[in-house]
Order: C-alpha cells, then sequence, then structure tokens
C-alpha cells in the first residue's frame, strides 16, 4: 500500500467515529496482519533467566522482527524497564524503533509502548515513589491522584503509552509477597485511592491497567500463583469491589487477568469473568491484556489446555485481547487453531477492535502522528530531522530527567504523609543534644526505601556495575542532616535476612552509651526469593525476617527508650515490642525521599498522619491478619489461638491530640432501603500543635440474611487542623453502601438496624450511631451508589 493511499484511507480520516476508523481498517488486513496488532514484543530480555519475570526463563527464542515486522506489531514491552538507560537514549531507541515498526507494515501502524509503574515510572533514573501500601496510609487520593499524573507525564514524554498499575488486589493473607504492591486490606480504600491513581495517570495521557483481575491476593497461605478457594460472596463483596468502583469511575482503559484460578477456573480463561462481568455487566469498553506468560501458563501451569494453540483460543475467546509480554501463544499456534477450524475469526475480529479503538484514541492512527517523544521535540525540529545520526544518542545523554526537583518534592510528600506512629509513650519527637544509637540493617542502606517494582530493585540488582541513578539518602544521612546538633552511632547489628549474630554486641555496646535507641528494621526488596518482600518473596511467618527480632530482644533488654523503625513491604509481629518499646514508627518503602520523611517525623518537624492500611500482628502466625473479618475470625474462647493485632486497621497516632463530639442525627434515624440519611460530627484538635486526623466511617451490621464483616469501611475523610481549632464532618449515607451478596447470589439492600461508628481507627471507636433501614429487601446493581457524600465545615 502507497503512502498515498493510507494517506485517503478512511482509517486516517480523524473526523470519522473511532469505530468507523477500525472497522476499515480491520477490512483491509490479512490473518496474519490482524494477529500481529494482538501480541507485544520484548527486546532485550534474556531467556536464560527470571530477571524481571516469573518464568522468563520458559520464554521461547526471541522472535525474528525481520519476519513479524512487515506483519505490524500490537505492543512493545518495557523499552525502558528492561536495562539501564539513560532517558534521552531510551526515548531515541524507542522513536527510531517505532519508525522502523511504521516503515516496515503496510498500514505504518506504530506499536504501543508499555511500562511497569507500581512505585514511579520503573526506568533507570526515574523517581521511586513510595509503594502502593504507602498510598493506602496517606487515605489521600487527592495526593496520589497528583503523584500519578507526575508519573504519567513523565512516561509521556518519552513515548510510553500504557503503564501496568495500579494493583487492586485486597490483602487477605500478609504472608503474600505482593503486599507491598497492594494499597491495603480494605476493598473501599483501595477502591478509592486506586480510583484516584488512574484518574492522575489517565489525565497524562498513559493507558491505566488494572490489575490482577481477580482474586490474586486471596491464594492459599499467601503463596505466590497459588490457587484460590473462596466462596462467590467473599469474591463479590471483597476481591471484585474495588475493581468495580474503578471501572465505574476512573476512566480506565484497560484491565491484565489474574495468574491465579479460582475454584479451578484460570482467570484468562474464564469467560464470566473477563466477559460476562467486566464488559457485559460492568460497560467496561478498553483492552484486557496478559499478565506476563499468563496465556501460555494455562497450558505449562494450569494445565487447562494441551497445546499454546488451545490456550490461545481459550485466551481469546474468555475476552484476553493482547498477549504479553512477547508473542507465544497468539502467533503461529493461534494461526494453526484458526486454519483447523477450531476458533472462530470473529474472535480475532472483536479483539482486533479493541486494540485498534485504542491506538485510535492515544492519536497513532492520525495522519500527523510523530514518533518524535516530547522530551526530545524540537520547536523547529518537531519531525525528528537531525535524531538519525551517529551521534545524536551521545549528544543526547544526560538532557532528559525524570527526576526533577518537583517529582522529589512530590515523592517527600506522599511519603511524609503515609508515615505512622503506631506507638509512642513521649520519647518522640526527639530531643536536641541527645546521644542517638541507630541500630539495624537498614539504619544506613540507601536500599532500604524502595519497593521490588522500583527500577534499581527490581531490574537495577542484574547490573551491579550500574549506579542506582536517583539519589537515596539513608535514615542516618537524613537524620544528621536533621539534627546536627545530636551524636549519632551508627551500627548494623545483623543482615536483613542473615544468621549471623557476631555484630549483636557492638550493636548492646552502643545502645547502652545512647540515650534514645533508634532501631532501623525491616525488609529487602527483591523477585523470587531474593528479597524478604516483593513478587515471589512470600513467608511462611509474619515473624521479622532473619535475626533481627533476636537484635530487637537485645536493644530492649538494654532497659534504654528504643524506637522501632520499619522499613517494610509487608506488616510484621514485633514480639513483646509493642509493650516494650518507647515507640513504633512503620513505614512501609517509602520510595527515595523516605529518608529525610522519616528523619521529619523522629525530629518532629513533621507531624505524622500516616495510618495503617494493613493490621500489623500481635502473633506471627496469628490468622487472618486482616479486620474485614467475620465474628468467628476474631478472638473466642473456643480457641486458643488470638488474632487480635498490635494495631489494628486505620490507626495511627500523632503530636497532638483529636477530640469527636456532638454527634447530631441530621437526616431521619429510620428510612428506606433506597434512601439515604446524614449523621455529622465536631472534629477538635485539642493538641498544642496543627495535625492531621482520619476521621473513619463503618458500618457494624448486627444481625444479617448471611454472616457479615464485625465492620468495615464506608468513608472516610482526611482533615487538617491548627491547634485549637474545631470542622464540622458531615456524612450523607446512602442505604446503597449497606449492600452485600444474599444467599442467593443477588446483591441486596436488606432491612434492620445498622450502626454507624465515626472513629480514628478499627477499634478506636469514638461515636455511635443507629439507624434502621425499612421496607422490603431491595435488589441492587452495578449502578448502586458506592459513595458517602463527605463535607467538612471549617
Amino acid at each position: 500500500m502507497t503512502d498515498a493511499i493510507i494517506d485517503r484511507a478512511r482509517w486516517r480520516d480523524a473526523t470519522l467515529p473511532a469505530a468507523a476508523r477500525a472497522d476499515a481498517l480491520i477490512a483491509e488486513m490479512t490473518l496474519r496482519e490482524k494477529t500481529a496488532q494482538l501480541f507485544g514484543i520484548w527486546v532485550g530480555v534474556s531467556s536464560e533467566g527470571g530477571e524481571v519475570a516469573p518464568h522468563q526463563h520458559d520464554m521461547t527464542p526471541a522472535p525474528d522482527l525481520a519476519e513479524i515486522l512487515p506483519h505490524g506489531l500490537g505492543q512493545l514491552t518495557r523499552p525502558f524497564g528492561t536495562k539501564p538507560v539513560d532517558a534521552a537514549v531510551g526515548a531515541l531507541s524507542l522513536m527510531r524503533t517505532q519508525q522502523r515498526i511504521v516503515a516496515a507494515n503496510r498500514f505504518g501502524i506504530p506499536a504501543m509502548a508499555h511500562e511497569e509503574c507500581l512505585a514511579g515510572f520503573a526506568a533507570w533514573g526515574a523517581t521511586a515513589y513510595p509503594v502502593p501500601l504507602s498510598w493506602g496510609a496517606t487515605f489521600n487520593p487527592d495526593l496520589i491522584r497528583r503523584m500519578a499524573g507526575a508519573i504519567g507525564a513523565d512516561m509521556r514524554s518519552v513515548g510510553i503509552h500504557q503503564g501496568l498499575a495500579p494493583v487492586l488486589d485486597v490483602v487477605r493473607d500478609a504472608r503474600w509477597g505482593r503486599v507491598e504492591e497492594t494499597i491495603g486490606e480494605d476493598p473501599y480504600l483501595i477502591g478509592t485511592v486506586a480510583t484516584a491513581y488512574i484518574q492522575g495517570l489517565e489525565g497524562a495521557g498513559i493507558v491505566a491497567t488494572l490489575k490482577h483481575f481477580a482474586g490474586y491476593s486471596a491464594s492459599r497461605a499467601g503463596r505466590n500463583l497459588a490457587p484460590v478457594s473462596i466462596g462467590p460472596r467473599e469474591f463479590a463483596d471483597v476481591i471484585l469491589a474495588p475493581f468495580e468502583m474503578a471501572v465505574r469511575e476512573s476512566g480506565v482503559r484497560s484491565v491484565m487477568h489474574s495468574y491465579t484460578d479460582t475454584d479451578g477456573v484460570p482467570s484468562a480463561a474464564d469467560t464470566g469473568l473477563l466477559t460476562g462481568l467486566l464488559r457485559e455487566t460492568w460497560g467496561f469498553t478498553g483492552t484486557v491484556v496478559a499478565d506476563y506468560f499468563g496465556v501460555a501458563f494455562l497450558k505449562e501451569l494450569h494445565r487447562v489446555a494441551a497445546t499454546l494453540g488451545e490456550a490461545a483460543s481459550a485466551a481469546l475467546s474468555a475476552g484476553v485481547d493482547v498477549e504479553l509480554p512477547t508473542v507465544d501463544a497468539f502467533g503461529d499456534h493461534l494461526l494453526e487453531e484458526i486454519a483447523a477450524g477450531r476458533l472462530d475469526p470473529a474472535v480475532i475480529d472483536r479483539a482486533l477492535h479493541r486494540v485498534l479503538l485504542q491506538k485510535i484514541e492515544l492519536g497513532l492512527l492520525d495522519p500527523e502522528w510523530s514518533p518524535v517523544p516530547a522530551a526530545l521535540a524540537h520547536p523547529a525540529d518537531d519531525d525528528g530531522a537531525g535524531l538519525d545520526s551517529d551521534t545524536a544518542a551521545h549528544a543526547l545523554r544526560g538532557s532528559v530527567s525524570l527526576d526533577p526537583a518537583a517529582n522529589r518534592q512530590l515523592a517527600a510528600e506522599v511519603a511524609e504523609q503515609a508515615i505512622v506512629l503506631a506507638a509512642n509513650n513521649g520519647v518522640l519527637p526527639l530531643q536536641a543534644g541527645q546521644k542517638i544509637a541507630l541500630i539495624g540493617p537498614n539504619a544506613d542502606n540507601p536500599m532500604a526505601f524502595l519497593g521490588c517494582y522500583s527500577f534499581p530493585a527490581h531490574v537495577g540488582g542484574a547490573h551491579p556495575e550500574v549506579e542506582a541513578g536517583i539519589d537515596l539518602p539513608t535514615v542516618a544521612e537524613a537524620l544528621r542532616r536533621e539534627l546536627p546538633q545530636n551524636t549519632l552511632t551508627v551500627v548494623a547489628g545483623c543482615s536483613i535476612d542473615g544468621a549471623d549474630t557476631g555484630g549483636f554486641d557492638d550493636a548492646v555496646a552502643a545502645a547502652a552509651e545512647a540515650d534514645v535507641v533508634i532501631a532501623v528494621l525491616g525488609d529487602r526488596a527483591g523477585l523470587f526469593g531474593r528479597g524478604t518482600s516483593g513478587e515471589g518473596c512470600d513467608v511462611e511467618s509474619l515473624a521479622l525476617p532473619g535475626v533481627q527480632q533476636e537484635l530487637l530482644d537485645l536493644l530492649l533488654d538494654t532497659g534504654k527508650p528504643v524506637v522501632v523503625t520499619l522499613l517494610t513491604g509487608r506488616p510484621y509481629a514485633l514480639g513483646s515490642a509493642p509493650e516494650r518499646a518507647a515507640a513504633v514508627v512503620q513505614a512501609f518503602f517509602p520510595g527515595e525521599e523516605g529518608g529525610p520523611a522519616l528523619a521529619g517525623v523522629l525530629s518532629g518537624r513533621t507531624n505524622p498522619s500516616g495510618r495503617l492500611p494493613v493490621s500489623m500482628p500481635a502473633a506471627r502466625g496469628a490468622q487472618p491478619s486482616t479486620y474485614l473479618t467475620a465474628p468467628l475470625g476474631q478472638a473466642s474462647g473456643v480457641s486458643n489461638i488470638d488474632p487480635t493485632p498490635a494495631y489494628p486497621f486505620g490507626h495511627g497516632l500523632s503530636y497532638t491530640n483529636f477530640e469527636f463530639s456532638d454527634l447530631v442525627l441530621d437526616g431521619p434515624q429510620q428510612f428506606p432501603v433506597d434512601g439515604e440519611t446524614a449523621v455529622s460530627l465536631t472534629l477538635t484538635n485539642t493538641g498544642g500543635r496543627s495535625g492531621t486526623e482520619i476521621v473513619q466511617l463503618y458500618l457494624h451490621d448486627p444481625v444479617a440474611s448471611v454472616v457479615r464483616p464485625v465492620q468495615r469501611l464506608i468513608g472516610y475523610a482526611r482533615v487538617e487542623l491548627d491547634a485549637g481549632a474545631s470542622a464540622r464532618v458531615q456524612f450523607t449515607v446512602p442505604a446503597d453502601v449497606a449492600s452485600f451478596t444474599g444467599r442467593d447470589g443477588q446483591r441486596i439492600v436488606e432491612p434492620g438496624t445498622l450502626e454507624l461508628q465515626f472513629g480514628a481507627s478499627s477499634t478506636d471507636i469514638r461515636l455511635r450511631q443507629q439507624v434502621e433501614l425499612t421496607g422490603p429487601t431491595r435488589p441492587v446493581d452495578h449502578t448502586r451508589r458506592l459513595h458517602c457524600d463527605v463535607r467538612v465545615t471549617r
């Protein structure tokens, strides 16, 4: 097809509806050209190991680009997130790759490029933000929306189109290695924060991707990729709830299927999930992409397909549109299924239509589309001329920053709001002139702040010769700057997960000479067993890794005040520390500005406002570790195991105090099952400095037709108040938020008494209001109201 014909083609006409343009292009394409749009290619990744993806070593040999590109290409996998590459050089390389793709296929269709962005753009030199568990700890969707906007802008500037985030999995067992990637253990908190993140990413022009749809986090014993056996009610009311909110409210354009199988049905082959629920019920119109190698796993791991062709047919028929990260089942194996008459070609056209619609929405099929990304564009040279010379890469090196000052400031803001002060007997804030013993394997460790999907942890470990690419001030460095008048002695004491106790004596000696001990303990993010937290880094119990608990116990035995400071990817049990420590500070991998943010909280420069998005257990083996449990999941007289947490969901202290008072029922006490009521309270800062309280609203349903959680979060308000100031906080509560899945599988709102609980955590309930729903049981669907309206007046 000549350039002149391409220019006149209907699918190039930006004045036509996108669907008409997609149909026009599909009508011109051969079957092989169609299927080429349904897979990605991962250039530069090794098939000899598992550095960046599970079963990466099972990859088929690298595909022959000379054979593939004349037919077109759907996606480019991780052009920045596979190996360390300078941002400008990477943008130039991606531009040249796109030029090659466009020139090779007869329609001039570029590929979509995707990257990971779970804790920032996963590229060398890009800002490493706090992990999603820290997003949840902020209880601040607006802040997370701004952060996502900055991440999206950076990705877009270098030519990326799609981000593989956020994770909406609900934590059910904190032993699971990927807890750090989640937003917490409560579906409502996850849904609201994730929706904000998606809005920020999509607002920057990046296609966000919900993952992992669905049930991944509910695997048996917290093992990665283990089977899931939960009932349909838990699946609907807990696992699916945040996904439903995000699909309805965020504008998300992509969903990634889960690796797992639920009750024997793999998500990648679940038509009821990917088509029936997601598309036909919820109305999702975007693309469904495979988690890496997930289509092939139908044959290799789940064994519901005998061949890769059967796996391809099952996934496409269920609703998977794009195979990632590279072509495997959707290549020749898929074509063989069609040739043999075992798969209707209409299934290909269905997926292709969705893929092309997305490319059209991104402007990739517009006549004026240019492969030159914004980071390389020049007003006088916006067609990319001059960028093809051999010296261009050298000249551009270092010219694009993915970690500017504005990003670092935003990363610091998120980190500061995410740090949780779990306990404090008055030792914090630290005092000027104190002798401080800073002890622990994370005391002077620059990697202690980074999650598994940050570039230095995810990819950098395979390239030790390359610097991290970002500044990572340690806790020791940050405290020295924060408290120059204090004496600081730093001793590691032990490694993160080793068994060597040879450093204990030095640690105890340093503690004996100090006025206060800060024990900086925690995790090392990694992949597939190479870390103590991260993908494939599951644990048998929630004890601190290695010999860290032994070190902590020795420090507590010195009698000196000990501030337990945790840099982790999951919550841990701390032995006797909740009773014996002077303070407990929890930070969930707070990103590159985590050191200064933590120092600010310890010094008192920052008044902590983070709240726990996951419960911190009292016992290392007690399950469940989530607050969202039925009455029988709590402590009882019929079991010797007490799962009561040391610090519950929603908990967090401040350096000031807040009072809840003057609860007023502003609406009816009795209202119909399709009605609403309103309740308000006064929040007062009774302390001596400004601070932030998270007013949390929980619903307690005393009697229902099925067993309900003892309580669940249905609303919250982040309220900042000066010392002595008050605010009125009102929640308008629709009956819809009391809905649940009934015995027949239908979601219902049931008449009866409810208790609205207002508090500072799930166990610190300050005020209660009983209300009554009246009328017959009312069926509801996905159009029901999902939120309480919240209004704060000062």
